[in-house]
């Protein structure tokens, strides 16, 4: 009988020292904090076999011990160092096992008080990180079957408590890494909105779609995407590519990013002055004919010499105003009507006489040139540089040291203007190359920029008119007819944005 009692409990430790291992394992893999405290309590109260355990983290900022994970209760608790049980065990880095709890004076009875439990045994335990530093506490109550804690509990517990403070600094630094990445991103979002604040919320906007449509495509039975599933990770680098998409804009001029017009406003404010000094050349002009038809005619005639530069004049303000107006008309970003860029062209050989008397043209070259842009209000030179954002948001990115689950972001974002057909940019690659992250994102970067609120160089559209847009890129080979289908069928607009726009 002795030796199987003997054997008995051997297989007990071994059992427990297996289960240690396991759970160390476990608590290895682990790096979410709200799963990994669970997981170390279930298993402190396996090895110890105790009814429940506590877990108390230290707060050396504010000296306190905190816990959000205690068995039996809902709230999270705190405590100050060397207060009570736990904190003393964090103060002193001993262990304490109380047989009998109500006959030990340290014991609180509030909690029992409150909550209904009786307290018997309490076993609580230092958690040490790898150079003796206690890191927090572990507590558990009353031995099952009415025993005592004993010193192999003490045993496995510390050891089970040294592999979850090791597992919990690893995942405090893994939450750490994440606010860190967090903070950054969000920064930059802020950086890139402050160069244009008319696209405000964009980034965000578009990192919503973007997740929400791939989270869709799980649901997707039909089609080449009907097998694709993100993981969580793989949903957070697509979050900060999508983020991030834009961030090459930082390197683009802001007169260019945010140019509202055909010229800019220097630009049309010297045209504007120089029609005022046109008009006062024609005023002048008007005087010198007045002073030179009296000397002809005489005083006699100067109501009627009046009267008829007056008209005359009238006239020619009047047509100088038009064409003033014709050329303001032409600023706008809007599609000239037949004929206005031959008139445009006719505008150009006008003159005036500046007060040097030199016959100077009323149109610049360069005015010309920017006031014949046929779409939009940017010339071709100022939409390559617009289109270079891209290439500064990869260079850019490509700089961060990613960890591996997030090494993918400066490629996703990179390809995000690619078209299917090869005519995107900035580098034109072909449809195969181009990551599925990065098609969802084209559509829904586009549908955002149609649908956004008013901006300087463009008016929003409706919502119908959007996917109206949409549908006719993916009907011409641009965007992705599958993933477009699943955006539509979704509603990824109204489930994110609240509402069709």
């Amino acid at each position: 009988m002795l030796f199987q009692s003997d054997d008995t409990a051997l297989s007990r430790r071994l059992l427990k020292l297996t289960s240690l291992l396991d759970v160390a394992k476990a608590m290895s893999a682990e790096r979410d904090l709200d799963l990994l405290l669970p997981l170390i309590l279930y298993e402190a109260s396996k090895v110890v076999e105790a009814d429940r355990c506590s877990l108390f983290i230290m707060d050396r900022e504010r000296n306190e011990l905190w816990s959000k994970v205690a068995q039996g209760s809902k709230n999270e608790i705190r405590l100050p160092v060397g207060s009570g049980i736990a904190g003393q065990v964090a103060s002193t880095g001993a262990v304490i096992n109380i047989p009998d709890a109500y006959a030990d004076e340290r014991f609180n009875r509030s909690f029992d008080t409150s909550s209904g439990y009786h307290t018997q045994t309490i076993l609580c335990v230092p958690m040490r990180d790898a150079s003796g530093e206690v890191t927090g506490v572990i507590q558990a109550l009353n031995k099952r079957n009415g025993r005592i804690f004993d010193a192999e509990d003490e045993e496995l517990l510390l050891a089970l408590g040294a592999n979850a403070a090791g597992a919990i600094e690893n995942a405090l630094l893994h939450e750490e890494i994440n606010r860190l990445f967090e903070g950054f991103v969000s920064a930059s979002v802020v950086a890139i909105e402050a160069r244009d604040p008319s696209t405000a919320g964009h980034s965000e906007r578009v990192a919503n779609l973007t997740v929400a449509l791939a989270q869709a495509l799980e649901h997707n039975a039909t089609g080449p995407y009907a097998n694709i599933r993100f993981s969580p990770m793989e949903l957070q680098e697509l979050r900060y590519a999508s983020l991030l998409h834009d961030f090459g804009k930082v390197g683009v001029r802001e007169a260019v990013l945010v140019k509202a017009e055909k010229l800019y406003p220097h630009e049309l404010d010297m045209l504007r002055a120089r029609f005022q000094v046109a008009r006062k050349d024609l005023q002048l002009q008007s005087y010198r004919r007045r002073l030179a038809a009296v000397k002809l005619r005489g005083d006699k005639a100067m109501p009627e010499i009046e009267a008829e530069e007056e008209a005359r004049l009238g006239e020619e303000l009047k047509r100088l105003d038009e064409v003033l107006e014709f050329t303001l008309v032409c600023n706008r970003p809007t599609v000239l009507a037949q004929g206005g860029f031959e008139r445009l062209q006719d505008v150009a050989q006008l003159t005036y006489t500046d007060a040097f008397g030199q016959d100077l043209p009323l149109l610049q070259p360069q005015e010309v040139r920017s006031l014949s842009i046929t779409r939009g209000t940017l010339s071709h030179e100022e939409r390559k540089e617009i289109e270079s954002h891209v290439d500064h948001t990869y260079r850019f990115l490509s700089q961060i040291p990613w960890t591996r689950t997030l090494r993918r972001v400066p490629e996703i974002a990179y390809a995000h203007h690619e078209k299917l057909d090869g005519t995107g940019y900035p580098r034109a690659i072909p449809s195969k190359t181009i990551p599925v992250q990065s098609k969802m994102m084209a559509i829904t970067d586009i549908y955002d920029a149609l649908t956004a609120s008013d901006r300087p160089y463009k008016k929003a559209v409706p919502h119908t008119l959007a996917v109206d847009i949409l549908s006719r890129e993916a009907q011409s080979g641009q965007l992705d007819r599958d993933l477009l289908s699943v955006f539509n069928e979704a509603e990824i607009v109204r489930k994110v944005l609240g509402r069709a726009k």
